[in-house]
């Protein structure tokens, strides 16, 4: 197989929105531009919805949610259907992992490594759909108490540039398996591998109106997602003010929901840990993904014993990557989303310098010869960082990393903890009582131990603080789909009347 094989991209396609099993043309909006971001070419142009285009997708996700093709669909058929659809996504893996490289310029090794892993987000959750038990719960006196669970309905599924199918795939998934519908607004940079899972998944038979897809600015039409009445559950994942935004909106409308916002992850280097090996988890971390991930490796703190080591070595690491056409195989980093991203790291870059802190590797945009156009960025390491410095608190979001001193294990958790955000952590050490303890005073809702950025379907996923609220992946997310109804049932044959034996009644309630 030659995975450097492209998609053809001899003409620019014009699409639409996603509604009832099908393209469809949507209003009189602007077109937007969909860029190769390792060439800066337009490889598609997508209409920004209006109001009544995304008035149309929740309308028809309404009706197929109540309809009786998918409303009625009993559960063992449709954990039948998510694995179909695994099997589905599985056959075309070729054609989405190419296009997922060409439209968010990620080297092709590695989206083909992510994707391959999302055919069993369905089966896991088709798994948890057929083996779901309600509960019954003991109560007081001649009762039978048992709950019984209902799908929430419409889900309002917002998605970023920089794991495009992995994070659809995290919401999509549990939707599916439990009943749910969803109305995805995709990235306006990447929105071509949603628009083809979205036919993949209908030709295999998923009915129409269950997977819906408004395209558009975030600003405007992932707003309109976000606040609209019909909707029941919003998922979001993207920056922290963003969040605020779009939850703002749902929480009008009494919506639940799960926002995966904001990280910048603290990795806690200890002396006993092996440097050359945490100089390599240090460079995945921070540079897997250009960077663009939220829990992206981005605060390197290391014990002073071993600091100015770890420093060296990870300059030298980091100097020998290779940037490149995302189709190469032998590219190790691609280029970031777009000319804006670009230059926000370019102007973290200089806020470095300005505050002090120590230039190692990198600071400036990277000249790809065939690629000039293209929105590279070299791999950057600063060191001799200070938690008051802006490279330490805000999110930068591309190949960029720090390096901080620390002294002991209460100075590297002061140092951790010193962030409005709380995604992920990361911890390097041999000493089996010390990576306990601080894994369970770290603030993050993911932590990772000699190693970095792993996930699983069976495991819960999502931030505290102004990372956001709530869980993907794993039993959390399968269940926060549902809405939870208690049956309470008198199995006595007492007669009642309170009206007449006030007196005598013992309880209200």
């Amino acid at each position: 197989m030659n995975i450097s094989a492209r998609p053809a991209t001899t003409s620019v396609e014009i699409h639409g929105n996603f509604v009832d099993g099908r393209e469809v043309e949507a209003g009189d909006g602007e077109l937007l531009d969909v860029r190769n971001p390792a060439t800066g070419e337009v490889i598609a142009k997508i209409p920004n919805s209006t109001a009544e285009d995304v008035d149309r997708a929740m309308k028809s996700a309404r009706a197929a949610f109540e309809g009786k093709e998918w409303g009625g669909m009993d559960i063992r058929a449709r954990a039948r259907l998510v694995n179909r659809l695994a099997d589905a996504f599985e056959a075309n893996l070729d054609q989405l992992y190419r296009l997922e490289t060409l439209n968010n310029g990620r080297p092709v090794n590695e989206t083909r490594a992510q994707l391959s892993r999302l055919p069993d987000f369905f089966r896991y959750n088709a798994g948890l759909a057929l083996a779901r038990r309600d509960a019954v719960i003991p109560v007081e006196g001649s009762y039978l108490n048992y709950t019984l669970r209902t799908p929430i309905g419409v889900v309002a599924n917002c998605t970023p540039f920089n794991h495009p199918l992995m994070i659809l795939c995290k919401s999509l998934a549990a939707v599916l398996a439990s009943g749910c519908v969803t109305v995805v607004k995709p990235s306006e940079y990447t929105p071509l591998t949603t628009l083809k899972l979205a036919r993949i998944f209908t030709d295999a038979g998923l009915p129409p109106g269950v997977f819906n897809i408004v395209l558009g600015l975030g600003r405007s039409a992932g707003r309109m997602v976000a606040e609209h009445p019909d909707i029941n559950k919003l998922v979001l994942t993207g920056g922290t003010e963003a969040g605020r935004i779009a939850g703002s909106a749902a929480a009008k409308v009494f919506a639940h929901q799960t926002l995966e916002l904001g990280g910048k992850t603290p990795v806690m280097v200890f002396d006993d840990f092996d440097v050359d090996r945490a100089v390599n988890y240090a460079a995945f971390g921070a540079f897997i993904g250009a960077g663009q991930t939220c829990v992206c490796a981005s605060r390197h703190l290391v014990q002073a014993s071993i600091y100015d080591e770890f420093v060296e070595k990870l300059k030298a690491k980091t100097e020998s990557i290779r940037l490149g056409d995302p189709f190469d195989p032998a590219t190790q980093l691609g280029p970031v989303i777009s000319a804006r991203q670009r230059d926000r790291v370019l102007s973290y870059c200089n806020f470095g310098r300005e505050d002090g802190a120590r230039l190692v590797a990198g600071g400036d945009a990277a000249n790809i010869p065939g690629h000039e156009n293209g929105y590279f960025v070299q791999p950057t390491v600063f060191a001799d960082v200070t938690s008051k410095m802006r490279i330490f608190q805000e999110e930068v979001f591309g190949p960029f990393t720090s390096v901080t001193r620390f002294t002991d294990e209460a100075d590297a958790l002061r140092l951790a903890n010193d962030s409005p955000f709380g995604l992920a952590a990361a911890i390097r050490t041999r000493d089996v009582a010390r990576a306990h303890r601080v894994a369970a005073h770290v603030k993050a809702g993911i932590v990772w131990i000699n190693d970095h950025h792993r996930l699983d379907p069976a495991s819960p996923w999502g931030g505290v603080d102004a990372s956001g609220v709530g869980r993907e992946f794993g039993t959390e997310s399968f269940n926060d789909h549902f809405n939870v109804k208690s049956v309470m049932v008198a199995t006595h044959d007492q007669p009642f009347d309170w009206y007449r034996d006030t007196a005598t009644q013992r309880r209200l309630n």
